[in-house]
């Protein structure tokens, strides 16, 4: 029996191993988010202060492990035996949950998984229990600590609603003070900013930061939390002053100060206090077999009131956490997919959005437009004018030559998410309230956002219902979480050690799939054939550059066409999902090519005015070739998926015939491109002729086959309609060609 237990030991070792893998690619958003998205530092410099704050506290959370012994349960009504089923369910739950979320690049709450899935995974083990005792069902509040799970429930989300209100508030205040030229403002104002805003981060990391290490004495910690404004007031004069000096004679800009104190501070808090959210379920795991083996009884008779006591966490655990944390957040890619799932939710500038409006998203946002008519109307048209002055951004115009190197928004904004979620988690510590670092300090960056007036007409609609996915998320996040580790608890009650091992067998098989997909997607990501913005400014540079453009383009759409043809006559519709995805893909490249023709006619130098009507031209080709194939696809798709007859073999072969003729243009394209040697493209123009008059004399042989023996009215439709497309497709092809030459 107690080689089994020892089984469960191991496999919580590395469940709070890989546990912290995943925690931290989701978490990391925390900290990093405005760091980043200001572009205050480099990024080395980021990483490096953040994990200075992780590994300092992950070494101070000592003590910080209480959730998971006895937050969610009582305990003492448990015996041995079922507090590790609740152990394993919860660890299990939590990796596929956290590392799901990881892989769709949403923030969401450690906290709150852990929560519910202990929750979930004790309700189920007291109801068995209490099944079996023929206990009634009132008798569950017995088990579950339901005054200590409601605070913290209603606590976490309650500050979702007030991080948000609290981040527009000081953002609008901080921004009608120091405007957008905050670099030419008087350098006591910056001081003074620098101040509250240092005084804030520092009251932070003494009330939030230190509270669970053994370096500071229980008396100190004491005072600092019942004379709070003692030491915020002694706090800004300090801050105050070193500010100034700081601006007057170091010559520094404080807010990239502020902003690399707060990142390191929230990074601290973070490591210091959701380190529970990994490793407090299986520390709780090993201090509970320990207790049991040295007790001498039965797993089921040895009664669980150990973990109602408080139990320092090893060193060396801690430590080992904190590598663990440290590497994750310099190597896993999955937690720069959520960081940068919210900086571009924040970010102040229109480009691609990366949610589509929904209805709930449009109602907002045409309900906020119509207060903000009202207050037009009501508000003295002088106030108005003044406020609408700060809030006039400085021309940035060939400040950057690529858009990537534009921060996503300023180091004002950056500043006050960093201060205002600092405050906001220290004074609800102060007042022991519990809350999730991830709500706070995602919500206090929408809320900056919104004051700021980043979500304008153009892209209202799309943050707005990319906020609403993320909450939506959260609320989810509670849901599975709970469900999730309840069947989880009932399956290794039920069967035991075989439901164990094909659990974990679920979670690391998972686990790799997710891993090899994100590599799969990442890769796809720096693949060479991929369009490319156009950052040129001088229309012999943008004719350069779309050279790669057209050369990928073309590639790809005669991969997807031959693909297309060859799974139609195979009837293959996995293939055909496949060209789907791949055609989506393109389209989606295209698109965003064309969302950035206002920003690439604005970088343009006066005398290449005439690269935008290039542009314009080239891409309109490219989206008429791409409606075509997106055609062609779905056409295929549809008529597969629909279990109609297949195509005839006469005109199967009839498609291959201009599918060939049609690949080695698309081939010629490519080659002449890819080589930048364009003496060919004569030659290619003078090939679309025949092409085109193959086409046509394909159109009227089914015209007479469907006149005396063609008897499937979806065959003819389908075949007509695919070489229709390929007609236009050619056009457009050869369209694109001849814009090229005359450029040329």
């Amino acid at each position: 029996m107690e080689n089994y237990y020892i089984f469960l030991i191991i496999a919580l070792a590395g469940l709070a191993i890989a546990d912290l893998v995943v925690g931290v690619s989701n978490d990391a958003v925390n900290f990093l988010n405005s760091a980043l998205g200001s572009k205050a530092v480099s990024f080395r410099t980021v990483m490096i202060v953040a994990s200075i704050g992780i590994a300092c506290g992950a070494i101070f959370s000592s003590g910080l492990m209480e959730v998971a012994r006895k937050g969610i349960f009582v305990p003492e009504n448990f015996v041995f035996s079922e507090i590790m089923i609740i152990f394993m369910a919860v660890m299990i739950t939590d990796i596929i949950l956290l590392d799901f979320f990881n892989s769709i690049g949403l923030p969401t709450s450690t906290t709150v998984s852990i929560v519910f899935e202990l929750l979930g995974a004790a309700v189920c083990v007291a109801l068995i229990k209490m099944s079996l005792n023929n206990e009634a069902f009132n008798e569950l509040f017995n088990y579950i600590n339901t005054e200590t799970a409601t605070k913290i429930i209603i606590g976490i989300f309650a500050s979702v609603f007030i991080a948000f209100l609290v981040g527009a508030f000081v953002q609008y205040i901080s921004r009608v003070v120091l405007s957008f030229n905050y670099n030419n403002k008087s350098k006591w104002i910056a001081a003074v900013f620098g101040g509250i805003a240092l005084s804030s981060i520092g009251y932070f990391i003494l009330i939030k930061g230190l509270k669970g290490t053994n370096l500071v004495s229980s008396e100190t910690l004491d005072y600092i939390k019942n004379n709070p404004f003692q030491i915020i007031g002694l706090n800004l004069i300090v801050w105050t002053l070193v500010s100034g000096f700081v601006i007057s004679f170091l010559k520094s800009n404080i807010y990239k100060v502020i902003i690399v104190v707060g990142t390191f501070a929230l990074a601290l808090a973070f490591a210091g206090n959701d380190l529970v959210n990994f490793i407090g379920v299986p520390i709780a795991a090993w201090q509970s077999f320990q207790a049991w083996s040295a007790s001498g009884l039965s797993p089921d008779e040895f009664g669980m009131s150990v973990l109602g006591a408080k139990v320092a966490t090893p060193t060396l655990f801690l430590v080992i956490a904190g590598l663990v944390m440290v590497a994750t957040l310099w190597f896993s890619k999955k937690a720069r997919n959520v960081v940068k799932t919210s900086i571009d939710l924040s970010r102040q500038d229109e480009g691609q959005e990366r949610f589509k409006p929904n209805q709930l998203s449009r109602i907002l946002v045409r309900s906020v437009i119509q207060i903000n008519q009202v207050y037009v109307k009501i508000a003295p048209t002088s106030l108005q004018e003044k406020i609408n002055l700060q809030f006039e951004k400085p021309s940035r115009k060939n400040s950057y030559t690529k858009a990537e190197d534009l921060p996503a928004f300023d180091m004002v904004r950056a500043a006050v998410n960093l201060v205002v979620a600092s405050v906001l988690i220290s004074l609800a510590t102060s007042m022991k309230l519990p809350l999730s670092t991830t709500y706070v300090t995602f919500m206090v960056a929408m809320g900056t956002s919104l004051a700021d007036r980043a979500w304008g007409a153009e892209s209202a609609v799309y943050r707005v219902a990319g906020v609403l996915n993320v909450i939506g998320g959260w609320f989810l996040t509670a849901l599975i979480a709970f469900t999730t580790a309840a069947i989880f608890a009932y399956c290794i009650y039920k069967f035991g050690s075989v439901a164990i091992i094909l659990l974990l067998l679920l979670a690391v098989s998972l686990l790799i799939r997710s891993s090899i997909r994100n590599k799969r997607l990442n890769d796809l990501e720096k693949s060479e054939d991929k369009l490319r913005k156009y950052e040129s400014n001088t229309i012999q540079g943008v004719i350069d550059e779309s050279t790669s453009n057209i050369s990928s383009f073309t590639k790809r759409s005669a991969k997807i066409m031959n693909q297309t043809l060859d799974a139609l006559a195979k009837q293959d519709l996995v293939t055909l999902k496949k060209s789907k995805k791949g055609i989506n893909k393109l389209n989606d490249e295209v698109e965003e090519l064309r969302d950035n023709i206002f920003y690439f006619i604005k970088n343009l130098e006066e005398s290449s005015i005439g690269a935008s009507n290039f542009y314009i031209s080239i891409l309109s080709h490219l989206q008429d070739m791409t409606q075509s194939l997106d055609y062609i696809t779905r056409a295929s798709h549809k008529h597969v998926n629909n279990n109609h007859r297949n195509l005839r073999f006469n005109q199967i072969k009839d498609l291959k015939e201009i599918e060939a003729q049609l690949s080695t243009l698309l081939n010629d394209i490519y080659s002449t491109f890819d080589a930048k040697e364009f003496s060919n493209i004569d030659e290619i123009l003078y090939k679309k002729e025949e092409l085109l008059k193959n086409v046509q004399y394909k159109i009227e042989k089914q015209i007479e086959r469907t006149r005396n023996e063609e008897s499937s009215p979806k065959n003819t439709t389908l075949y007509f309609n695919l070489l229709n497309e390929k007609q236009d497709f050619i056009k457009a092809c050869i369209n694109l060609l001849v814009t090229y030459k005359d450029a040329k």
